[in-house]
């Protein structure tokens, strides 16, 4: 069976992995999620990720951050542009998470960039996913 959405299903592995108090995550490799990965550690809602090839598949392992008393900094998480309803805005009608505490995942012609790193570039596309 083909996995219909790739990207909601490695939002939804953090997400379980989080709630049950995980420290790390393992999600199928591509080079989206690799992308999606490195903005996550940039911006500090995960420690680290690594790539890992196991004979011919990859995988990313993601080491999940929590706080001095133990809550996870991600808090949310949630897809907007789907397979089914795909998103796109320019940028300036690009929404803003909780008033900026809250990041957009953007999808350009420049690769995955910030919402924030959007409106300084003045550049839109489609918004993958919303993390806080």
């Amino acid at each position: 069976m083909t996995m219909t959405d790739p990207i909601a299903d490695m939002l939804t592995r953090i997400r379980n992995a989080l709630k049950a108090g995980h420290e790390e995550t393992d999600v199928p490799s591509s080079r989206l999620k690799i992308n999606l990965a490195k903005i996550l550690k940039t911006e500090g809602y995960i420690k680290n990720y690594k790539v890992i090839a196991d004979g011919e598949r990859k995988y990313i392992k993601i080491f999940l951050k929590y706080d001095e008393k133990g809550f996870p900094v991600i808090s949310g998480l949630k897809r907007v542009s789907k397979p089914s309803c795909r998103i796109y805005r320019g940028c300036a009608d690009i929404p803003k998470v909780l008033d900026g505490y809250g990041i957009n995942i953007v999808s350009t012609s420049k690769g995955l960039i910030t919402d924030k790193e959007a409106r300084q570039s003045n550049i839109g596309g489609e918004i993958i996913c919303s993390l806080w």
